[in-house]
């Protein structure tokens, strides 16, 4: 059926998601979802919607969950926010609406690879920015002319964290074009660029209720800038699918970013859990690369990454392994539960004394 394929089809390479395999008792640490359940409330906020008012759409405009998260961050407003179908869509209407010009965009890279697709799904030029030696992002290397800038924070699969000074230095750097901040993974260990929205125009960061707010299944996302950059992407959405939320998802989304004891409680979990792996993981040998997210980045020098991958696959236990330039020998690995991640140090032993 290809010869019916447009050419826009043809050229395309897809993102390809992580894998989710439908194995028993699998210790599941590939894909960055978070291992502790939703809120409460969440459930409960779904439950209530389930009803006779199904029958009609939702709000277009998602109104409770922008005065949420509004109310979250305390210095913007609801129409500082634009809301979306998971902050993969949310990404795509930015790449449209704000990214797509004469000079090529910029990002890392080693960086999230769904970038390229959507600069391929739009006819958008990009220039990929290397790395330092240590896999940081240096702010003068994006000292060029731009059509834009994104990159995550924490970058993604790095996992390191770029400080709020220097994204200051690079806004201070770029005017006159958009810088995007990815951060599905900045509440982690670090602090959200949202606080420079009131000083830079040209700034738009992106977040997900995936990660931190263990609301993957759910598909939400949300951006925040300034007015005139939530008004480019209403009207791409609304060019697009006016109803990108239903009501299950804005009413569970609301509840989310609502509960701020249950998002600390389970984030500062995370967080011990990690600095916990962390140090049996250098104790073994592996390299690890400083980590703001809710996942570590390992190599070990003396074992091939993609066998011990397989190794691990073997236990039960599934990883990510890139095969790219530069991080073919590191696995990421998502931090799980205090169990999961004991499971994953013993069978590494294992793996590394053979």
């Amino acid at each position: 059926m290809s010869r019916f394929w447009s050419a826009t089809t043809r050229a395309l390479q897809p993102y390809v998601p992580g894998e989710q395999p439908k194995l028993p008792n699998l210790v599941k640490l590939n894909t960055n979802e978070n291992p502790y359940g939703p809120s409460p409330k969440v459930c409960e906020a779904i439950t209530r919607e389930i009803g006779d008012s199904l029958r009609l759409y939702p709000d277009p405009n998602g109104e409770r969950l922008k005065s949420a998260i509004a109310a979250c961050f305390g210095d913007i407003e609801p129409r500082n926010v634009f809301v979306g179908n998971g902050s993969d869509e949310v990404l795509a209407h930015v790449f449209l609406g704000l990214l797509k010009h004469e000079q090529p965009i910029l990002f890392p890279d080693i960086s999230y690879s769904f970038y390229p697709v959507y600069c391929g799904l739009y006819d958008i030029e990009f220039v990929t920015v290397p790395l330092d030696a240590a896999f940081a992002i240096q702010v003068d290397d994006y000292r060029r002319p731009n059509g834009g800038i994104i990159f995550p924070n924490p970058n993604a699969p790095t996992g390191r964290l770029l400080p709020l000074g220097e994204i200051a230095r690079l806004l201070d750097a770029n005017p006159d074009s958009v810088v995007v901040i990815d951060e599905a993974y900045i509440d982690f260990g670090g602090e959200s660029a949202v606080t420079l929205v009131q000083r830079y125009p040209n700034l738009l960061v992106v977040q997900t209720l995936s990660k931190s707010r263990s609301l993957a299944g759910l598909r939400v996302g949300f951006a925040v800038g300034h007015p005139d950059l939530i008004d480019a992407l209403e009207r791409i959405k609304n060019s697009f699918n006016s109803y990108p939320l239903d009501r299950l998802a804005l009413a569970g989304a609301a509840a989310a970013i609502e509960d701020r004891e249950w998002f600390e409680r389970t984030r500062q979990a995370v967080i011990r859990s990690r600095t916990t792996l962390v140090v049996e993981l250098q104790a073994m040998g592996f390299e690890v690369l400083p980590s703001a997210a809710n996942f570590v980045f390992a190599r070990h020098p003396q074992h091939d990454a993609e066998k011990s991958a397989l190794a691990l696959r073997q236990k039960g236990i599934i990883v990510r392994h890139f095969k790219a330039a530069r991080i073919d020998q590191f696995l990421r690995i998502t931090v799980g539960t205090d169990e999961q991640c004991e499971k994953l140090v013993a069978a590494l032993k294992e793996i590394t004394a053979a």
